[in-house]
């Protein structure tokens, strides 16, 4: 099923009738998806007995997040991101000395390969859930960096809580999918990655991330591996990328997440960004003015235009 939040309530997709129609007495994204099959089964069977549809245009951000994690599960992703990022943003020397091992060995510079620990445990940080742009909301460049980059993910929301889970119990928790568009700092995080004694502090990060207007329950996407998605700019396609192949599972990510902790109805986890998803591994770079467009198979789109008037939410 396929969701979308109005003000006027829960919206979902008709399939037969290609329509969208309202959820009876259902308002709030997050408590239906808790809810469970048999308010679900009542609402799919609802939807057949609808008589007026809605315009789907209306809708809002489907849910607030109670707390945003973002996982990093492609070798690919790595490799290219930080060839990029030396190429572009390191100095002149480092650059070249890469370029060159790469070109006379025709092998991956050792450094730019993700070290033992991205295999043992899942790589992740924690984004700021309060500075969330919606569908169609216009974006700012963040005063902070002259390297602002999308990032095209797939993100889940919770349905139950989690504490100390295994993965079995953690696959049961996953409630929805929805597009995520992770905006990076690329100048930022290059200069992070650099010097910054303590590791990546996330300032690259932690000023904004997109949500898509779209959930589809988890029932719809039943292997999460098999998406694929894209990037327009302006309407042109810059980028292509698929899910498959993570180096984690979906469980052990949310397992390991849930360690000694505990998450909750509302809280997102991302997938990260597919393999090619992002401006930085083209090497290609957004400007004021230009609208980002993110596209998932089976889920919607996400757009956001980049404004010079636009504000930090």
């Amino acid at each position: 099923m396929k969701l979308r939040t109005t003000k006027a309530g829960l919206i979902a997709h008709d399939e037969a009738g290609d329509r969208w129609v309202r959820i009876p007495g259902q308002s709030d994204l997050l408590a239906f998806l808790a809810a469970g099959d048999e308010v679900r089964a009542a609402a799919q069977a609802a939807l057949t007995e609808a008589t007026e549809s809605v315009d789907p245009a209306t809708a809002v951000l489907p849910f607030q997040p109670r707390s945003i994690r973002a996982f990093m599960l492609w070798e690919e992703h790595v490799v290219n991101s930080s060839r990029n990022l030396v190429k572009r943003f390191f100095p002149a020397p480092m650059a070249k000395a890469v370029a060159g091992y790469e070109r006379v060995t025709h092998r991956t510079f050792p450094k730019l390969k993700p070290n033992a620990r991205f295999r043992e445990a899942p790589t992740f940080y924690v984004a700021n859930h309060t500075s969330v742009l919606a569908d169609g909301q216009d974006m700012w460049w963040p005063s902070h960096t002259k390297a602002l980059d999308f990032e095209l993910e797939l993100a889940c929301v919770l349905a139950k809580p989690l504490v100390d889970a295994t993965p079995e119990e953690a696959l049961d928790a996953v409630g929805g999918w929805f597009v995520l568009n992770d905006w990076s700092a690329r100048d930022v995080q290059a200069d992070d990655a650099r010097r910054n004694i303590f590791g990546p502090v996330i300032k690259a990060k932690t000023f904004a991330n997109s949500i898509g207007c779209d959930v589809v329950t988890a029932d719809a996407l039943p292997d999460w591996t098999t998406a694929t998605g894209r990037v327009r700019v302006d309407g042109e396609i810059w980028c292509e990328g698929k899910t498959a192949n993570p180096q984690h599972s979906l469980g052990a990510m949310l397992a390991y997440a849930s360690a000694g902790e505990r998450l909750d109805v509302g809280d997102v986890i991302s997938t990260g960004t597919m393999p090619g998803g992002c401006g930085l591994e083209i090497d290609r770079w957004i400007e004021l003015g230009q609208e980002i467009e993110l596209e998932i198979d089976g889920i919607g789109t996400l757009r956001n235009r980049l404004s010079a008037d636009a504000r930090p939410v």
